[in-house]
């Protein structure tokens, strides 16, 4: 490197740390204000638990959940064979999203009650009569 390729660069690099120095301080007084004001701090906005989505019902009283555990076991106790409380009503609540959906097209119904409500002796679901009792179930003790 020769020594005019060295002042140059030297030169460059002065300049470059000069003109980032000045843009900092340009940057800090536009984001500062007047001396001796302050500025409140801004609250956060309040958060919201998420908006129920249609068609699907609130969680059930304790009391409801009891009677509709008792329901799917009368139908068969294999429905709810191990699984919480917490479980079966989920899956009654999504099926009353597909009620809300097509509250008419029971055989679209049966269907999903056959994918929903299963065990490892029904993976494939209880059948067309144990399912209609089931969305039965579901529609007096979840869905609204």
């Amino acid at each position: 490197m020769t020594r005019a390729t060295s002042r140059r660069s030297t030169f460059r690099t002065k300049l470059y740390l000069a003109c980032s120095g000045l843009s900092l301080l340009v940057a800090l007084a536009a984001c500062g204000g007047e001396a001796g004001t302050e500025t409140a701090p801004v609250a956060p906005a309040p958060t919201t638990s998420a908006a129920p989505q249609p068609g699907v019902p609130p969680v059930p009283d304790d009391a409801t959940t009891t009677k509709y555990i008792a329901a799917l076991k009368r139908i068969d106790p294999d429905i709810v064979g191990d699984k919480d409380d917490r479980t079966m009503v989920n899956r009654g609540r999504d099926q009353c999203t597909s009620i809300a959906e097509a509250p008419d097209d029971t055989a679209r119904l049966i269907k999903l009650t056959n994918q929903r409500f299963t065990s490892p002796e029904h993976p494939d679901g209880f059948g067309t009569a144990k399912a209609t009792k089931i969305l039965a179930a579901v529609r007096e003790y979840i869905c609204p």
